[in-house]
């Protein structure tokens, strides 16, 4: 059996129990919740929390002795080459408003490579896989990103980081030079989700600064198997350890990092 056929495994699993986790979630949309801070605009609740243990039990149940690494408390270093890398709630912000904007996003990576990951919108139903070398799919349906070739005539998606108040690295000065330039816009609030629409098309490019490996991990495969581009600010390729991403179908990808060029030396 290859790694393929190894990777495809689970990366099943991980579409299961990925659907189970937001369909856990949508049940608490519209409930009340109890907003704890990580910091002045960096939200939990208690369904992030729930949703994440979930995640390790069912995942550390069928595959005992991987690492794992999640964004509210849970990591595990087992000396695996092998390791989940979990974000249960993408998009704590629009959840706790009430904003059907959020999804579960769960990645492998091997020796530090993201070989497989998913991504479930429990609002649309849409379920966003990937395995390295065998293209991204939407809801079993493979997509390609645009073929949008300018930039003018483009629609980009970003986000801000949240210490946004206090700090001048903020991404303030790439989105007033990116608003400028592209067609549109977008600011949806769930990193996994920009991503996964600049996979399959709906929005052109993306980029972010300040992210964590659980926002970027699967989404970013996803971009790469779809036939887009991954890099890091300076037109690096990307890995799990940049925390700054722009993503693209390829074609504007040029453009976009000249925007942030010269907004970086304005």
């Amino acid at each position: 059996m290859g790694k393929k056929d190894i990777y495809t495994s689970y990366l099943k699993a991980a579409a299961k129990i990925a659907r189970q986790a937001g369909d856990f979630l949508l049940t608490g949309l519209n409930q009340a919740k109890k907003v704890d801070f990580k910091g002045e605009v960096d939200l939990v609740t208690a369904f992030d929390r729930q949703s994440e243990e979930m995640i390790f039990n069912e995942l550390n149940e069928l595959f005992p002795g991987l690492n794992f690494l999640a964004e509210e408390s849970i990591r595990r270093d087992n000396h695996s080459d092998l390791g989940w890398i979990v974000d249960p709630l993408d998009g704590t912000t629009n959840f706790s408003h009430g904003l059907p904007v959020f999804c579960v996003s769960i990645a492998l990576a091997s020796k530090g490579e993201v070989v497989a990951g998913v991504v479930y919108d429990p609002n649309r139903a849409e379920l966003f896989s990937a395995i390295k070398g065998g293209g991204t799919f939407l809801n079993d349906r493979p997509v390609r990103v645009s073929s949008t070739g300018e930039l003018d005539k483009s629609l980009l998606a970003t986000g801000f980081p949240y210490d946004v108040r206090t700090s001048p690295d903020n991404n303030l000065n790439y989105f007033s030079r990116f608003a400028l330039k592209a067609q549109a816009i977008r600011r949806c609030g769930s990193a996994a989700l920009d991503l996964c629409y600049t996979a399959c098309g709906r929005f052109d490019g993306f980029w972010e600064i300040k992210l964590k490996p659980w926002d970027l991990a699967a989404g970013s495969l996803l971009v790469k198997e779809a036939g887009g581009l991954t890099t890091d600010l300076s037109g690096r390729e990307f890995n799990l350890k940049s925390p700054d991403i722009v993503a693209s179908n390829g074609l504007i990808h040029p453009a976009m990092l000249e925007i942030i060029k010269t907004s970086e030396a304005r």
